[in-house]
């Protein structure tokens, strides 16, 4: 491949750590041995509204434990949870309080992974309809709280618009939900002018893909299903624009990212789960309608380099009931896989607030399979 004019990430991912990251993987990595460590957790398939959908349930160490579902998005996929599923399931075994268990929920969103793909492309709105049935249908819950970043952070903010009887509440790790500002909506005030030309500026340097992906998936998609190689430069360098690159290099193992592409190159999904944004540019569930608001209450955490800038308090309340704010100083759009520890403290300290001692638990009353091997 021809050197780029321009060394490092400027003109995309930079191919002397594409270099790197390749000989990591031809030489050293061993899938096997990552397989039989995701084998460990408790894994199911179900069928939900027509589809087929795999998740992780780590039932929680108290019978009263919080149900918790927690959200992925696009290029990320179930695993970026590993490290966090069982120190907020069981507490206790890392030497921290009980009471803050919480019965772990982790799906696969339709079209990644080992969730098959839909017919056609459906929206986050759609998503969070399927996980309403997930948690109360099929495993058995009368309310519960929801937490994502990315698509998963749209995913949550719909559950809190259309489910606020039932989901307590919710956190994201990003803003990607549009508040309504047509006619009748208050003037924006000069802080919040001041961030949407900050963040236009950042989309600009940062939004191609979404243009390609929400327009011409299938012809992307062949290119990155036949080449290992183009699947993780595509990928990769989006976990290295939208963390804490300060380094020059991605702020994550060479393990973590290649486990990542595993999953979408073993289950030939790059094609379905870049149906998201078709379906988003298509059906636009990207903003509130007018007299929407996500009522449930919200916890929001803000990293300085995440995909989008950290907004003003005013631009998220127009969208959200925010109870608690949080701001990192460091880190990006991957929480639960940049910062897990941190992001599990940030997850207890919120919700340990909905928490009910007489809270329902989930049995398991729908038709549930585990996972093939």
């Amino acid at each position: 491949m021809t050197p780029s004019p321009r060394p490092g990430w400027v003109l995309g991912t930079d191919i002397e750590y594409m270099k790197c990251l390749l000989a990591e993987w031809r030489d050293r990595y061993d899938w096997r041995v990552v397989e039989s460590r995701l084998n460990r957790l408790k894994q199911y398939t179900s069928e939900v509204d027509g589809y087929r959908i795999h998740f992780v349930w780590e039932k929680g160490s108290r019978a009263d434990a919080l149900p918790l579902v927690l959200t992925h998005g696009w290029p990320g996929s179930f695993v970026e949870f590993e490290q966090i599923i069982m120190p907020l399931a069981h507490p206790e075994q890392f030497g921290e309080d009980p009471n803050d268990s919480f019965d772990v929920i982790v799906p696969s969103i339709p079209g990644y992974g080992w969730s098959p793909a839909p017919s056609c492309p459906i929206t986050t709105r759609d998503v969070s309809r399927i996980w309403h049935h997930l948690m109360t249908d099929v495993l058995g819950y009368k309310s519960y709280v929801a937490q994502g970043g990315d698509w998963g952070s749209l995913v949550a903010s719909w559950l809190g618009v259309d489910q606020p009887q039932v989901v307590r509440a919710i956190h994201i790790n990003m803003m990607g939900l549009r508040p309504y500002t047509g006619e009748g909506s208050a003037p924006l005030a000069p802080e919040e002018k001041e961030w949407l030309e900050i963040a236009r500026r950042r989309l600009r340097q940062e939004s191609g893909y979404q243009v390609i992906q929400g327009t011409k998936p299938q012809t992307l998609s062949f290119g990155l299903n036949d080449s290992p190689i183009g699947l993780a430069a595509w990928i990769v360098e989006k976990f290295h624009g939208w963390s804490d690159g300060s380094t020059g290099v991605p702020p994550f193992t060479s393990e973590q990212l290649i486990t990542n592409v595993m999953v979408y190159w073993l289950t030939q999904s790059i094609y379905s789960s870049i149906w998201l944004y078709t379906a988003a540019r298509i059906a636009g569930d990207m903003g509130l309608r007018k007299n929407e608001f996500v009522s449930a209450p919200t916890g929001f955490l803000s990293c300085p380099h995440d995909l989008f800038p950290p907004p003003p308090d005013a631009w998220v309340k127009r969208t959200y009931n925010l109870v608690q704010r949080t701001n990192w100083e460091r880190g990006g759009h991957f929480a639960a896989y940049e910062q897990g520890d941190k992001l599990v403290r940030e997850i207890r300290s919120f919700f340990r607030q909905f928490r009910t001692r007489s809270a329902s638990q989930g049995q398991g009353i729908g038709s549930l399979q585990p996972k093939p091997s």
